[in-house]
């Protein structure tokens, strides 16, 4: 099959094509997964920049477009996954080890603390 017409061509407005660009280096290539669909040669990703730009050119926000990919592929297709019922485990996480660990010294160093000064 060809190319999506909007793969490999840029918009005529360069505006038009700023916006397309910010959003297309926000979105993960689903064949690579290491690399944005603005750096990917996939041909998938092609497909998904031309919907893009077809979307923008249609007067279609940014932020609409994203939501659309969302919805249709999932929260993995964004590198700015939104936090949910489902997600912010994911991101409370990390602090909850780290108040642990945190508290784990603490209480380390205060009996360690309290062992050098009864020795005296």
């Amino acid at each position: 099959m060809p190319p999506a017409p909007y793969a490999y061509r840029q918009l005529d407005d360069p505006k038009l094509e700023e916006k397309a660009q910010r959003l297309m280096e926000t979105i993960r290539c689903l064949t690579c997964q290491s690399q944005s669909i603005a750096d990917s040669d996939a041909s998938l990703a092609g497909d998904m920049r031309s919907q893009i730009r077809q979307r923008i050119a249609a007067g279609e926000e940014p932020e609409a477009i994203r939501a659309w990919l969302v919805e249709r592929y999932g929260d993995y297709i964004t590198y700015t996954p939104r936090v949910t019922s489902l997600t912010w485990p994911l991101f409370a996480a990390p602090l909850l080890i780290l108040l642990v660990a945190g508290l784990l010294l603490r209480k380390r160093f205060v009996r360690r603390r309290l062992m050098d000064g009864e020795g005296l």
